[in-house]
């Protein structure tokens, strides 16, 4: 039975090492311009392919989907929700709207999506990102989306005090080229993306991975362009009763990731925040009670 939280392409990956070579091939075409590359007739699929059209029917049962029909309606349901706007959004949590106050339904469906993105979260992948985000032998760079960006902000912040080495890029995507210009082989780029995609932002992941540079993707269940250039991708789920996306559980991975970092090298990290501690006295940033 599929799991209505995964996409047609976790599913793909999912069952990939059980496919046959010429449904792999299949596979891989689907991938490369997903969604769109399976939204045309089972004929064009299969002859973008290179393969039969009883491939593509065989590859799509295998999958779980009664029928070709079946498989594309799910990319169609896909590439609607990643594209609606606001009010899109707002008008289909308003029509089923249970009887409930909203702190009810919002904290309800903030904790299924934590639940869900948690139970999608692969512990090893989490792991390599903090790994990469603490070797202080590599330069890190982060940007967001025009929401999306005080994200990025905010994980710059914290990683800044942590350690050296830590760039907030403009949101200003002209400005971009100097930032790539700086970046070396080994670096890393921290990226979110969600729904409604940034192809600037597919744009900067594509170059920067042609210099050697690993990136690490903050995306939603349906997953930004961005993710075929990534080294790891935290795909988590964002739907809430609101016509914004909630990045509840996106700050929450971000946060532990922190941890994780922090934690790696708290030595090192204790003397910079003592350090950064004289620094606000002097400056008499913070008030003190009297």
């Amino acid at each position: 039975m599929l799991n209505a939280s995964k996409t047609v392409s976790d599913v793909i990956h999912a069952h990939f090492d059980g496919l046959t070579r010429a449904e792999r091939q299949l596979a891989e075409s689907l991938l490369d311009n997903y969604p769109v590359s399976g939204l045309g007739s089972i004929t064009t699929v299969a002859e973008n392919a290179r393969v039969s059209t009883p491939t593509v029917a065989r590859m799509v049962q295998k999958l779980g989907y009664k029928g070709y029909p079946e498989f594309q309606a799910h990319l169609h349901q896909e590439l609607e929700a990643t594209i609606s706007n606001p009010i899109a959004k707002h008008d289909r949590w308003a029509a089923d709207a249970p009887n409930r106050h909203i702190l009810n339904r919002f904290a309800e469906a903030v904790m299924n999506n934590l639940r869900s993105s948690l139970g999608e979260l692969k512990t090893a992948s989490f792991d390599d990102a903090a790994s990469l985000l603490g070797d202080r032998n590599r330069d890190i760079y982060f940007v967001g989306g025009r929401i999306t960006g005080a994200l990025a902000e905010y994980f710059f912040t914290h990683m800044q005090v942590i350690r050296p080495k830590t760039t907030l890029m403009s949101s200003n995507a002209s400005a971009w080229p100097q930032y790539v210009l700086n970046m070396h082989e080994g670096d890393v780029l921290v990226i979110f993306d969600i729904r409604r995609y940034e192809a600037d932002l597919t744009t900067l992941a594509k170059v920067a991975k042609a210099s050697g540079v690993e990136i690490i993707l903050f995306t939603d269940q349906w997953t930004s362009p961005v993710a075929q250039h990534a080294r790891t991708s935290f795909k988590l789920h964002i739907e809430a009763p609101s016509a914004w996306d909630s990045s509840v559980v996106t700050l929450f991975v971000v946060e532990a990731l922190i941890e994780a970092v922090q934690s790696s090298s708290w030595d090192q990290t204790r003397e910079r925040i003592n350090t950064l501690e004289d620094l606000f006295e002097q400056a008499r940033l913070f008030r003190k009670p009297r």
